[in-house]
């Protein structure tokens, strides 16, 4: 593609149109400034309410892939890929889930996380290599995230997990993207031109967050990660974290501080286990036999031990 054929086509995005209304922002006063970037961050979350079929639809099958060992893998350049990497970042820690389980690529390696690595977003070529040496297969679900819809790294990623067999999402914000086109389940979240021309990080980068949100948060609830809305698969790796630990085995039991300490200790720090120890009445050893019989959902496990749900 010649730099007149590029500049015609980002000329043609909506991410990218210039606002003639906001030409003279520089001038106004602070406050004014930061009404306006509120006002237009407002209306992301409509433009993301606008995809909740579509969104949905791609969490039950990322689920059902996940439920049968498969993995979550985002693949993103720049912004994109940094909330990629950013989400499944988090998710070790949420949700106890193994660091392998949810992996966030991003065109460049890790240093394209602070500094721009030059050329790493326009090859699909080195979207196909990350993936490679992932060994991604059929059971994961490739998710390509761009916020013009066009960049080629992650329609390389999406176009070749697809040839392997993987299940493919395709994360937008203009309509008709070929990024979405590329997918098994294209979602285009259309947030309008944003308040700077073409930065992307601002409306873009607040609805792709918003919907990664969705993906690995439902995806864990799917899987039974949690308990209702606490998080019982939580790693206790600080003091917070164990305090938190303590308090949501409490807020799902209701025993008493001694009670929740002793299930705690004998369960080695496991949340999930101790909340059925303590629910169910049986011991440590019990507990863990039950959660590994129904895959790890605790209401399904306290229905086998006759505790109810």
């Amino acid at each position: 593609m010649t730099s007149h054929d590029l500049r015609s086509e980002l000329a043609s995005l909506t991410t990218e149109a210039f606002r003639p209304e906001l030409a003279g922002i520089d001038q106004l006063p602070t406050l004014d400034l930061a009404r306006l970037m509120n006002g237009e961050d407002a209306g992301v979350p409509a433009a993301v309410a606008a995809q909740l079929p579509r969104i949905a639809a791609a969490i039950d099958a990322i689920a059902e892939r996940m439920a049968r060992g498969g993995r979550l893998i985002y693949a993103g350049a720049g912004t994109a890929g940094r909330l990629g990497v950013l989400d499944a970042s988090e998710c070790p820690p949420t949700f106890n889930a193994d660091p392998g389980q949810v992996v966030g690529l991003i065109a460049g390696g890790a240093e394209a996380m602070v500094t721009s690595v030059e050329g790493a977003e326009d090859s699909p070529e080195l979207a196909r290599a990350d993936l490679d040496s992932l060994k991604t297969a059929s059971a994961d679900t490739v998710v390509g995230i761009s916020a013009s819809g066009r960049t080629p790294y992650a329609i390389g990623a999406v176009e070749h997990a697809r040839a392997l067999g993987a299940l493919t999402v395709g994360l937008a914000c203009n309509e008709g993207s070929a990024l979405a086109a590329a997918a098994d389940h294209g979602i285009e979240v259309v947030v309008g031109p944003e308040l700077l021309t073409g930065s992307t990080r601002l409306k873009s980068g607040t609805a792709q967050k918003l919907v990664l949100n969705m993906l690995s948060t439902i995806t864990m609830i799917r899987l039974g990660k949690t308990y209702g809305n606490l998080m019982v698969d939580v790693r206790a790796s600080n003091d917070k974290l164990r305090a938190r630990s303590h308090r949501i085995v409490a807020l799902a039991t209701g025993a008493a501080d001694e009670d929740i300490e002793k299930a705690l200790t004998e369960t080695g720090g496991e949340v999930k286990n101790a909340i059925l120890a303590i629910l169910a009445d049986v011991d440590a050893t019990t507990a863990a036999r039950l959660l590994e019989e129904t895959d790890g959902h605790l209401r399904a496990a306290l229905a086998e031990a006759g505790a109810g749900a």
